[in-house]
């Protein structure tokens, strides 16, 4: 749990970011009611990454083992967080257990922690990326309910005129996991692969093709990752819904044939990703998954 007045550490475990915009983030935050400690990984530069893999596993590392620090914020996501996997202290990780905040790219560290450390982390927004920018009081409201409020059971609101559709009908239970699409196929065959066994599986993703996103859904679904699951999450796939191709299939046309076939509960369109607003969503905790009615429940608390 987090609240104002604790500490949150600031780092960037992906791509590098205008240094300009570090300070802004670091304000932002502490406005919002926060002390900051940066890390170093904000202020380096390692050709399109912030900082070379040894500088930005070493942030996290530490991060976790201060005791100061109750919290973690990353700055952005873009490129960069499968190569830091292995260079980093999961069995710290797992011993010193703090709100980690983050997407995009961050969905490496997500699987990872969730499975390797047993923590529950939260797909939510990031100091740079989302937070120095104009940010709704829905996205806000829907960060902080999830990092500070001791809740074993919520349900997960999309915000106003936005339809969650269903996919495939049904209801089913189970731990959530995933995050961008393009990082979980990425993942596969990896010793990071996800693991969806009898998991509600989340994706998002934005700005591809749809013949792209036919290729990696085909990628999961060739890897046993709907089988595995007892439920699909669809969430936003901001500006996916295009093509190169004047004769092109749609983006519902892939998901239905990809997706269907399993015939797992599934829904589309919970707003979480690429967009604003934004849903914050604990990943690594029990929830049930209501297809038909459309509805994400949170079954267990996501902090003590």
């Amino acid at each position: 749990m987090i609240k104002p007045g604790d500490t949150l550490g600031l780092l960037a475990p992906a791509s590098r970011t205008d240094l300009k915009n570090v300070d802004i983030a670091v304000e932002r935050l502490k406005n919002l009611g926060f002390k900051v400690k940066v890390g170093k990984s904000p202020y380096e530069g390692y050709g399109y990454l912030s900082g070379e893999d040894e500088v930005r596993a070493a942030d996290i590392n530490s991060m976790f083992r201060d005791d100061e620090i109750s919290g973690i914020i990353c700055t952005r996501g873009g490129y960069g967080t499968p190569r830091i996997l292995p260079l980093l202290d999961y069995d710290a990780i797992r011993d010193n257990p703090k709100v980690f905040i983050g997407f995009s790219d961050i969905t490496a560290l997500h699987v990872a922690f969730n499975q390797r450390s047993d923590l529950v982390t939260f797909h939510g927004p990031m100091a740079v990326a989302n937070l120095i920018k104009e940010t709704s009081q829905f996205t806000l409201d829907s960060l902080f309910d999830a990092v500070s409020k001791v809740s074993s059971t919520r349900v997960i609101e999309n915000p106003e005129g936005e339809i969650i559709e269903t996919v495939f009908p049904g209801s089913c239970e189970g731990v959530i996991t995933g995050g961008n699409l393009s990082l979980i196929t990425s993942s596969i065959g990896t010793p990071y692969e996800i693991d969806t066994r009898g998991k509600i599986l989340f994706i998002e993703e934005i700005s591809e093709d749809v013949y792209k996103i036919d290729r990696a859904l085909n990628q999961l679904k060739l890897a046993g990752k709907f089988d595995d699951a007892v439920g699909i999450i669809l969430g936003d796939f901001n500006d996916c819904d295009k093509s190169k191709h004047d004769e092109s299939l749609s983006l519902r046309d892939v998901i239905d044939h990809h997706i269907v076939p399993s015939r797992k509960p599934t829904i589309f369109n919970l707003k979480s990703g690429h967009c604003e607003p934004m849903v914050t969503i604990p990943m690594g905790i029990k929830v049930g998954l209501d297809a038909t009615k459309r509805t994400v429940t949170l079954l267990e608390s996501s902090v003590e």
